[in-house]
């Protein structure tokens, strides 16, 4: 499904469905995908190190009389990435070199270059993350690690006491205070969860 405006400027229903969820915390501005490999994208990039923030179309770049937004714009310490998810929608062929012109790292991506795990693993965590874990439970949760260095998931949620374990775990990964390994298996009681070192 594509979140798009309608030419009155109003929201379809659908769309509308599309905006209320997931809640990006380092999305600035309104999520807009123009279909379900954007919006695939979108949970990646919630959960890569490098990017700080990202936005969606919010960058025009022009050829001659043609102007375009790319579907992503990422600020990562050294570049900004520019980035196009490529299913039925194909950028026009100059867009490359006119990001790399403007001064930005320009990237496409397919299907192909998304893994499944990786993938559930974020959808799984943004479906179950919102609200706040409560500081008690954070400075918990914190102090143990530094104790034991690593946690099993399945130890980890004994923690909590004020927060609901999932959400509070969720939020956590999410707020980079701790992380676990997205890319090799789904995530299970198993899962090591360690603080966050970036």
């Amino acid at each position: 499904m594509s979140i798009q405006s309608s030419p009155s400027g109003k929201t379809s229903r659908t769309s509308q469905a599309i905006l209320s969820q997931p809640k990006f915390s380092r999305c600035v501005g309104r999520f807009i995908a123009r279909d379900q490999l954007a919006r695939d994208v979108a949970c990646l990039l919630e959960f890569e190190d490098a990017v700080s923030s990202w936005n969606c179309r919010s960058l025009q770049l022009r050829h001659g009389f043609d102007a375009y937004s790319p579907d992503f714009v990422a600020e990562r310490q050294h570049d900004v990435l520019v980035i196009d998810a490529v299913g039925q929608h194909r950028p026009p062929p100059w867009i490359s070199e006119a990001a790399t012109r403007e001064g930005f790292t320009y990237r496409t991506m397919s299907r192909g270059d998304i893994d499944p795990i990786r993938l559930k693993n974020c959808k799984d965590l943004l479906q179950c993350s919102g609200g706040e874990v409560s500081l008690g439970d954070r400075v918990r949760l914190l102090s143990v690690l530094d104790q034991q260095s690593s946690l099993t998931l399945a130890e980890t949620l004994t923690v909590f006491q004020e927060t609901k374990a999932i959400r509070g775990l969720a939020n956590m990964v999410i707020g980079r205070f701790i992380e676990i390994d997205l890319d090799t298996a789904l995530i299970g009681p198993e899962t090591v969860v360690r603080r966050y070192r970036g």
